[in-house]
């Protein structure tokens, strides 16, 4: 998903809050001690370093303003993780808080996780840094529509360029049948709906989750998707409804 530009105390803000300390620390001391003690026998360069001295305590000040922000970003994250009953509470979510939902998944499982959104990604959302290996993730909320074989082939692609260890796409939905055959063999990973619960379940503090099997059509076998109806005596009303509509018009 495209991103709006980003300052540099929105980046504070993502990263965790002691990082904001270290480096309202730094600038500090870089402004008010190292810098001034430069000796140089240039006398505009030298009035410049000393200069810093003045600004150092504002500009490390709002540095460290960033910290508590950082704090209840961190929390708010938390809070939404452990707040997820199943597949309906995340399609509901917002696209970008389905990519933090997944990130903090991961950093539960041990990984060191950098969040996308600071300039062109080429379709990577997040990436995963564990035992020296590098994992991208690409996050498809997607509630009804199958993830096709031509977004699977295009992360390849990125794996290869970015020269990873691993791709994992993660979907609230399912994959076409073309996708899952493309992806087999190859350091792709595709998770669905049923297996993001399972993920969300298992980093839970306090497993809230409930994993529910898929429907299925006993017409075609496809797989029944939740819908909302959009006219007619039933609009506004939830009903279930094959994957392979139009071809297959069961509902329930």
């Amino acid at each position: 998903m495209p991103r709006n530009k980003t300052t540099f105390i929105d980046l504070l803000v993502e990263l965790p809050w002691w990082v904001s300390v270290l480096v309202s620390a730094t600038a500090y001391v870089m402004m008010a001690h190292v810098l001034p003690s430069i000796q140089t026998d240039n006398k505009i360069t030298a009035m410049v370093f000393k200069a810093f001295l003045i600004p150092a305590p504002y500009i490390a000040g709002m540095i460290l303003l960033a910290a508590p922000f950082a704090f209840l970003n961190a929390r708010r994250k938390a809070i939404q993780l452990d707040a997820q009953r199943n597949i309906k509470t995340v399609r509901n979510l917002h696209w970008r808080n389905f990519e933090e939902l997944v990130a903090e998944a991961y950093r539960r499982k041990g990984y060191r996780v950098t969040e996308g959104g600071y300039g062109a990604d080429g379709g990577i959302d997040l990436e995963l840094r564990k035992d020296g290996q590098l994992t991208l993730v690409q996050c498809k909320q997607w509630k009804t529509q199958k993830v096709g074989v031509n977004v699977v082939r295009e992360m390849f692609g990125v794996l290869t360029a970015r020269q990873a260890n691993h791709f994992i796409i993660i979907s609230s939905g399912t994959y076409t049948q073309q996708a899952i055959d493309f992806a087999a063999g190859k350091p792709i990973e595709l998770i669905d709906g049923t297996k993001l619960l399972a993920l969300v379940n298992h980093v839970q503090i306090s497993p809230q989750v409930t994993i529910e099997k898929n429907k299925v059509c006993p017409k075609c076998s496809g797989e029944l998707v939740e819908r909302t109806a959009k006219r007619g005596p039933n609009a506004g009303n939830t009903f279930y409804g094959c994957s392979n509509f139009p071809k297959c018009r069961y509902t329930e």
